[in-house]
């Protein structure tokens, strides 16, 4: 019999544990020949989440907790949980009940017909407001205009994804990661299986994406899979000097031919001002995948955590 690992997010979710592991007994009674382990990442919670998830793991022995000695993020959570991932197939999720347990079904019907790589895509969400489904669609537009990787939007980090797979991407040792990217790099999103969910509102608690961590996101993704700003800061430097040389014949012309010369203050203000736009924002993209490059090279570990079974507690440093 195969089995299955769902591999579920956590950070400071105490209201939400239980309800999702109810949810997830509900549905999952559906589903027939098939082996389940939850495996919960504990991504350095501050509240009782890591004890919510230690009352499951005594009264289910199918129940572990990779439980991170410190917030290191959500792509290194899942990574994290893939890392003790055992089963034929890993189910990626999170905790907060806006990647309902009902479509799970579904997911496991279609890899046990052949699809390898099952992915969602948010058709609705009841959380979020039109500004930000706008701001949400424009992110993505402009993401897939300056990335080599074409990544969907709408298609959140709930997906089952085949142990081929699993093995392939655990290969990929990047302390900045983006699954969904990594996935459509791997394979194009018009060659796996898409499911159409709508999210509902959290079960408990508030997001933990804020603008801050949203924006970080956005210039992560960009970086990770493009060089395609590098050469616009190229084509902005060569665009603004053809502008300059042309600025210059012009003063030169209306000087000496048109003996008419102007006052040159505000001009020399507004060139200097954007002249020095340009080569700060140039700097600062440079900047970015200079960063890049120096987190990469020293290839530190990427979490340290206690994996926490029904038997033992394993203390774990992973790379």
């Amino acid at each position: 019999m195969k089995t299955v690992s769902i591999v579920i997010s956590a950070y400071n979710e105490e209201g939400n544990i239980q309800k999702l592991y109810d949810e997830l007994m509900k549905h999952l009674k559906t589903v027939s020949n098939v082996d389940f382990e939850f495996i919960f990442v504990n991504d350095g919670s501050s509240d009782q989440t890591k004890n919510k998830i230690e009352k499951l793991i005594k009264e289910d022995a199918r129940v572990k907790m990779v439980n991170l000695k410190r917030n290191f993020g959500h792509e290194i959570a899942m990574t994290a949980g893939m890392d003790y991932a055992t089963g034929d197939a890993v189910i990626f999720m999170d905790s907060d009940l806006q990647h309902p347990p009902v479509y799970i079904p579904e997911m496991i019907k279609r890899w046990q017909k052949g699809d390898e790589i099952v992915l969602t895509k948010r058709i609705d969400n009841a959380a979020t407001s039109a500004f930000y489904k706008f701001c949400a669609k424009s992110f993505y537009t402009i993401l897939n205009l300056l990335s080599d990787t074409k990544i969907p939007a709408s298609m959140p980090d709930f997906r089952l994804i085949d142990r081929k797979y699993v093995d392939f991407l655990k290969g990929f040792n990047e302390q900045d990661r983006l699954f969904r990217g990594l996935l459509s790099w791997i394979m194009p999103n018009d060659k796996v299986s898409i499911i159409d969910f709508k999210a509902p509102n959290r079960f408990s608690g508030q997001t933990k994406y804020n603008f801050i961590k949203s924006l970080n996101l956005a210039i992560n993704s960009i970086t990770q899979f493009s060089v395609r700003p590098l050469h616009l800061a190229t084509y902005l430097g060569f665009v603004t000097a053809f502008f300059s040389v042309l600025l210059g014949f012009w003063v030169i012309f209306e000087h000496y031919i048109q003996h008419n010369p102007t006052p040159g203050y505000a001009t020399i203000v507004c060139v200097v001002g954007f002249l020095g736009a340009i080569q700060l924002i140039t700097l600062g993209i440079i900047g970015e995948y200079i960063g890049k490059i120096h987190m990469e090279v020293k290839k530190r570990p990427l979490y340290m955590a206690d994996f926490v079974t029904s038997k033992k507690e394993k203390n774990v440093r992973k790379k």
